[in-house]
């Protein structure tokens, strides 16, 4: 796949992950594109298919992964979660930096592909703010709440293993964390904007 090099995001869910991503979106507006996942979950209030994420069912996204259509793809709660390789091209073509919101087995898996992306983790400061960030959103059920934070301890514990990120970023501060996303950024930032003048 030629064009700028992708950014894989990754990190818990609650750890902000979400919320720099737009952020990164709306101010550099034509930089940066989002490679849409697959998911066979249903869709949360305000989710549109196509845009946050193509929803379809468990047989359709298992016949795409059985003919290689995906670079990465994941099981959690007994949903699937993937990224086609069509996504990622979809994004490429247009010049733009594809940015990949994977959980850790996904990155796992891109590192076994030749995408050559800058692999950013972003983590929550502590076990305890996370919980409640997902508290708060209130968005879960106790039995999926447990879940998720399960998989945050994994995640946070694998995110410190040598070589598997680029950069490791700790959300503790909004405006920090994002400034530190685009001082990394900055030089793949300047291509394309250079490119498009």
């Amino acid at each position: 796949m030629s064009g700028p090099r992708p950014l894989v995001l990754s990190g818990p869910s609650g750890a902000g992950k979400s919320t720099l991503m737009k952020r990164l979106m709306k101010d550099h507006e034509g930089v940066f594109g989002f490679s849409v996942s697959h998911t066979t979950r249903n869709p949360r209030p305000g989710e549109e298919d196509g845009k946050d994420y193509h929803f379809t069912t468990k047989e359709a996204m298992q016949e795409a992964i059985d003919n290689g259509e995906f670079i990465e793809n994941a099981e959690f709660s007994g949903n699937m979660y993937g990224t086609s390789k069509a996504a990622i091209e979809d994004v490429l073509a247009k010049n733009l930096i594809c940015i990949l919101d994977v959980d850790i087995q996904g990155v796992k898996r891109i590192k076994e592909t030749d995408l050559n992306p800058i692999y950013i983790s972003i983590q929550p400061p502590s076990m305890e703010i996370l919980e409640k960030r997902l508290r708060d959103r209130q968005t879960e059920t106790e039995e999926s709440l447990q879940k998720r934070l399960e998989a945050a301890r994994i995640d946070m514990e694998l995110s410190k293993e040598p070589g598997m990120f680029d950069v490791v970023i700790i959300n503790d501060d909004l405006e920090k964390a994002y400034e530190e996303l685009k001082d990394i950024l900055n030089d793949e930032i300047q291509k394309i904007q250079e490119a498009k003048s």
